[in-house]
């Protein structure tokens, strides 16, 4: 007995859930990352009809098998189309960024990625099926719910990460015990150093038990005072992202800028991916920012007018949000602040630049990018960029978050050394000790 072909509406809309998974992007993707897309696209696609035939609102009217194969060859065309299409998108971003075309195995492996998710993705949807018949739909929530449980506390007992920060290197002049506090993030950040022997004076404070951000930001302080920052012409506060990164480029272009004449200061205030806090502890960014730029302005203030550095403040992703917001909130003087790739509508109007590359997803998504086109700051034209479509738009910029940082520097995600050397300069006015000297921003010239 011959095998009955899909429906056609079936075939249809699994079609076109394909060719969305196609349509042109921002960055450049792996057949992992594509395969996976697909598959994810055609299982959405599936569950949406599913749920839309449940509702009688059209009898349903069997199509003849040869109206089935012709739907089906047609789809075949429209999706070979598709990849064609999607290979010259491909090659056109890869070679604007300096990376390898695409080949004949990039679609093999894609579509072989995409087979196996999607026989997975069906098969876990039958045996859940399966099993709210025997159980229940409660029954089956809560097995799925322990399943996950199980999965998550294996996982971490698998591999709980490393808990040796390892020897303190001979570049380190701090405290043994601040090495191990630190974290990752924070040794890479003051051992990193820069090309030229420009290396700057780096305090970071790593995550401690006191959650008291102003408390935490007069320990930064101290620090900074203690490794003689503040005898620099120049000190720069930088926020990291959430998981308390601060871009090594970044570094790099601030002491190229000073040639080392330079402090820079960052203070970590959660270990959680830059996602996750964006969305549940944005709060925790502004409040370390604002502290950390009022204690570091308080400071300098101390300080004779003719000693008193240049005071910067920079953000990249989350650290944008923070730091923006902080430059908001203070009455302090403030010569120049860099915002690089900001969330979609995240940045306050307080001063400042924007860097933002143009295959940038971060600066773009959105919810609202589904129904309308993204409002964008000035970008840096780095590569193609498509054009926006409703839906697709927001489909395509959700899976380039994906690889948002997986591209050389200077597109998508990831930014240079242009991050320091296009801080903003200032000039000031003279004025009292109590009261803020005027600011004017201006493009430094290198």
């Amino acid at each position: 007995m011959n095998t009955p072909l899909p429906r056609t509406l079936t075939i249809t809309v699994v079609t076109v859930a394909v060719l969305v998974s196609l349509a042109p992007g921002l960055l450049p993707r792996s057949a992992v990352v594509q395969g996976f897309a697909t598959a994810l696209c055609g299982c959405l696609a599936l569950c949406t009809l599913a749920l839309v035939r449940r509702v009688p609102l059209i009898p349903h009217v069997a199509p003849r098998q040869s109206a089935r194969v012709l739907t089906l060859l047609a789809a075949a065309v429209a999706v070979a189309a598709g990849m064609l299409a999607a290979d010259h998108w491909q090659d056109g971003l890869r070679r604007a960024m300096g990376l390898a075309p695409v080949g004949p195995g990039h679609w093999i492996g894609a579509i072989l990625v995409a087979t196996a998710t999607f026989v997975c993705a069906v098969a876990a949807a039958r045996a859940a099926r399966a099993l709210g018949r025997r159980v229940g739909p409660l029954g089956a929530v809560a097995t799925a719910t322990a399943v996950a449980l199980c999965a998550y506390g294996g996982a971490g007992a698998v591999a709980p990460g490393p808990t040796d920060p390892g020897p303190v290197p001979a570049a380190y002049t701090g405290e043994a015990e601040t090495w191990s506090a630190l974290g990752e993030h924070g040794r890479r950040f003051v051992t990193a150093h820069s090309d030229g022997g420009r290396d700057g004076v780096r305090v970071y404070l790593g995550l401690t038990e006191n959650s008291d951000a102003p408390a935490r930001a007069r320990a930064a302080v101290g620090q900074l005072d203690g490794a003689h920052g503040f005898a620099r012409s120049a000190v720069v506060v930088a926020v990291p992202t959430g998981s308390g990164w601060v871009d090594e480029n970044a570094l790099e272009g601030f002491e190229e800028r000073f040639d080392g004449d330079v402090a820079i200061v960052a203070m970590q205030y959660t270990a959680a991916p830059s996602w996750v806090s964006y969305l549940f502890q944005r709060s925790a960014a502004d409040d370390s920012a604002t502290a950390l730029l009022d204690a570091v302005a308080a400071r300098i203030a101390q300080l004779p007018p003719d000693r008193r550095p240049d005071l910067y403040v920079y953000g990249q992703s989350l650290g944008a949000v923070g730091g923006s917001t902080a430059l908001a909130a203070s009455t302090r003087e403030v010569c120049g602040a860099l915002w690089a790739g900001p969330p979609t509508g995240s940045t306050l109007t307080a001063g400042g630049a924007v860097l933002a590359n143009s295959s940038d997803p971060v600066i773009r998504w959105t919810p609202a990018l589904a129904v309308r086109p993204p409002v964008l700051p000035d970008t840096t034209p780095d590569a193609p960029v498509p054009g926006w479509l409703p839906g697709i738009s927001f489909v395509q910029t959700t899976i380039d978050l994906l690889t948002a940082l997986d591209v050389p520097a200077g597109h998508g995600h990831r930014y240079g050394d242009e991050q320091g050397l296009d801080l903003p300069g200032c000039a000031h006015s003279v004025g009292t000790d109590n009261s803020p000297r005027a600011a004017s921003y201006a493009a430094p010239t290198r």
